[in-house]
């Protein structure tokens, strides 16, 4: 856990750099200094985004004199926190890091979340260079209740692609898959139960186990529900024949134990040079090219999403800042919000491997373009997959316990369950749950 207390420790060269703020604010001609004395509490999943965030964090409190009190929390547990506390009306923290997969329309519902737009237009609250414009519509949207409030801002879009052992294909004169049913073949080949060597993990741990199954579903070019959010489309015959790769590869070509992995335990195996393939989001991308941390940091490969029978996608989900409707310092929330999401901090970000930028300029920088730290290869699987992002989780508020209720279903599927039964089960599972949510 890191703390106000810890990460002001060893700060004092910064915070003794009056003429880098100086200059700073002479710059923009705005004052970012306006809230000096006031300390914000930030709740953060954790996540590269979040490691990111703490490691600047002193620039900020350089910047603008307020102290920041920032704190992780594994993603599941935080969720849960941070929910509770916005119900009751008395938050611990006054900006919450989120997903906007999981939590956006209920926290819409609870109107928990400052609108953002009166901030945003305010001269005196955001800084010209700030340039609102530079995020991407998609991105723009997702972080837009349905009522047209902007209760958040875009910090990271995470694509999901496919984290290949570029020696293990080699050693067998494999090629890179480009569709599922390549992908199935080479895990298979790949697979060699007598060394411990398999060709294929995905996250089996319940509920964390949706996305790997909605990305088979893209390939169907099918969402799991109705753009009007309320028809499920989990038991369709595209759901079913997504749902049977996702039982074949993992049944067939994952390593044992494999349905209690979530990405951690996922992305431990990879690297120990074991398995051929990782599906997940491209977030994870640092400790697997860090020598210290990964055996096979120099044997890394990145394949965007393979196509699937009728459809090409990759899932997307979106990290997120907002300011807590009960922060007693909203405006120095707000600034920290700013911060966090300006153009250099997204660009530290996509440099750290933790994530793509929903702002356009990212990706207009020249240093990036031509030295991306992880390599052309990742910079170019990033922005193909930019090209192919659709929705890889219904955007409603039971989400969830729609990730639960398919959760299960999956993890019976690797236990050789009948994928058409468990889909239809947990589909007429969830229907009231769904209906139930719809009712308001």
């Amino acid at each position: 856990m890191v703390t106000r207390r810890t990460l002001l420790q060893g700060s004092a060269a910064i915070l003794a750099a009056p003429a880098l703020i100086s200059r700073a604010n002479a710059q923009s001609k705005f004052d970012w200094q306006q809230c000096k004395g006031q300390t914000v509490v930030v709740t953060m999943s954790k996540n590269p985004r979040a490691d990111t965030l703490q490691k600047y964090q002193k620039e900020f409190e350089a910047l603008t004199g307020i102290k920041v009190d920032s704190e992780q929390m594994p993603e599941q547990q935080q969720r849960s926190k941070a929910i509770l506390e916005l119900s009751t009306g008395r938050p611990s923290f006054d900006v919450l890091h989120y997903s906007l997969h999981v939590s956006k329309r209920i926290i819409g519902q609870g109107k928990w979340l400052e609108d953002l737009r009166p901030y945003v237009a305010n001269a005196a609250l955001t800084a010209p260079d700030f340039d609102f414009t530079d995020f991407s519509p998609s991105s723009r949207t997702t972080a837009t209740q349905p009522d047209g409030r902007m209760d958040s801002l875009p910090l990271e879009s995470d694509f999901w692609l496919i984290y290949v052992n570029k020696k293990l294909f080699a050693d067998k004169g494999i090629k890179m898959p480009t569709t599922f049913d390549e992908m199935l073949t080479a895990a298979r080949a790949l697979t060699d139960k007598s060394s411990q060597t398999y060709g294929f993990v995905g996250r089996g741990l319940r509920n964390a186990n949706v996305p790997v199954w909605t990305n088979f579903l893209l390939g169907q070019n099918q969402e799991t529900i109705t753009p009007d959010a309320h028809t499920l489309l989990t038991d369709t015959p595209q759901a079913i024949a997504a749902a049977e790769m996702y039982k074949s590869i993992m049944r067939d070509s994952a390593p044992p134990g494999v349905v209690g992995f979530n990405w951690n335990e996922c992305q431990t195996s990879f690297m120990q040079g074991k398995v051929a393939m990782w599906m997940d989001g491209v977030g994870f991308t640092p400790p697997l090219v860090d020598k210290t941390k990964s055996k096979i940091a120099d044997q890394v490969g990145f394949v965007t999403m393979p196509a699937g029978p009728t459809g090409h996608g990759c899932s997307v989900f979106t990290d997120a800042v907002g300011v807590t409707s009960q922060s007693k310092v909203k405006n120095a929330a707000y600034l920290y919000c700013q911060w966090a999401t300006g153009k250099q901090m997204l660009l530290n970000m996509v440099r750290a491997g933790g994530g793509a930028s929903p702002r356009l300029s990212t990706y207009q920088d020249q240093g990036l373009m031509a030295n991306s730290p992880f390599g052309q290869e990742w910079l170019g699987t990033l922005l193909a997959s930019a090209k192919i992002a659709r929705s890889g989780l219904p955007e409603i508020i039971p989400v969830n316990e729609f990730r639960d209720t398919f959760g299960v279903a999956l993890t019976n599927m690797i236990g050789g369950a009948d994928a058409a039964t468990e889909l239809k089960k947990a589909t007429e599972n969830f229907k009231p749950i769904l209906e139930k949510s719809l009712q308001g």
